[in-house]
């Protein structure tokens, strides 16, 4: 296992929370923070571009402040995610106002850039960059990034299609820094999985969204919680890139989930298609298979500490199985 000097004994429980689309903002990042595990939010996030300033001044003070008070139990480091796809044409400014304040941790999508990942290191951070197979995962290793998140079958947003415990021994293989493991992890017990399995991490995202501090709209939250691994539907016309998506909100914006066309894989553009004038995120709102496991909405703290439980437990019971 391969923990950066940057994440030492600064996390109550190996996890990080993935940045939400539309959906992280300050609130929830401090309060994944506070509770003990990486909060993390898409810099386009925060719009218009001044906005992001304002956003990383709150966080980086509220979590100092949290230290100084909590010296015992410090608040975990965040993570800000930058979208490394043409498309972003804020990806410099963004950049440059995360060097201004130093931010710990970078995640970067959608594309590996040797320029960004020098700039992180150099400023004393750590880079995580999003794969879906191993040729993505060798090729941001190689343009320098620190660790690999495998995004795996079953994971909110632009998932991919192999299976966890594939793509994390196989990764293993070849590589011995970081590794997160995404994929219908939302629960105390996956936790303990990803980490059996060789992950270093769990990265959980669309449980937050059925958390009070979460921007999601009610409805949305909602859907978070009532809904089953049957209800995500994985298709590639919204964003021109493959992802999962809750059923009902493709039904409430007047398609049909289950034959849905094939999107121009060279859009990244964010609008639905379909003659439809429902937009990814927006109206289609993203969701992994993990939510079954996810009753009501609930603080961000009280989720964290449930996570916490179970995941000791889990733990108490493989220790004192008969294999153990």
């Amino acid at each position: 296992m391969a923990e950066p000097e940057i994440l030492k004994g600064k996390l109550r429980l190996p996890v990080v929370g993935a940045p939400l689309f539309t959906i992280s903002n300050p609130e929830l990042v401090i309060a994944q923070c506070k509770a003990g595990i990486v909060g993390s939010f898409p810099s386009l996030n925060a719009r218009p571009t001044s906005l992001l300033e304002e956003w990383l001044d709150q966080i980086m003070s509220e979590l100092k402040s949290h230290n100084r008070s909590n010296p015992v139990y410090p608040a975990a480091p965040f993570a800000v995610n930058l979208i490394v796809h043409r498309s972003n044409n804020r990806l410099e400014a963004d950049l440059e106002l995360c060097a201004k304040f130093k931010v710990p941790i970078i995640i970067t999508s959608l594309g590996a850039r040797e320029d960004v990942n020098q700039a992180v290191i150099g400023w004393g951070g750590i880079t995580l960059h999003d794969v879906i197979n191993q040729r993505f995962a060798h090729k941001a290793i190689e343009k320098g990034a620190t660790g690999l998140i495998c995004v795996s079958t079953g994971a909110g947003g632009h998932a991919g299609t192999l299976s966890p415990f594939a793509f994390i021994s196989e990764t293993r293989t070849w590589f011995e820094g970081p590794i997160l493991c995404s994929g219908s992890i939302s629960t105390g017990e996956g936790v303990l999985a990803a980490r059996a399995m060789g992950a270093d991490y769990a990265y959980i995202g669309s449980a937050f969204i059925a958390t009070k501090e979460a921007r999601a709209h009610e409805a949305y939250k909602q859907g978070i919680a009532e809904g089953s691994a049957e209800d995500i539907v994985y298709t590639n016309l919204f964003t021109g890139v493959h992802g999962n998506y809750l059923r009902s909100s493709i039904k409430q914006a007047g398609l049909d989930p289950d034959n849905l066309p094939e999107s121009n894989p060279s859009m990244m553009d964010f609008r639905s298609g379909a003659k439809s004038d429902a937009k990814a995120w927006k109206n289609i709102w993203g969701s992994g298979q993990g939510i079954g496991a996810i009753q009501s909405v609930e603080s961000t703290r009280d989720y964290i500490d449930r996570l916490y439980f179970e995941y000791q437990n889990a733990k108490g019971r493989i220790c004192g199985g008969p294999y153990s």
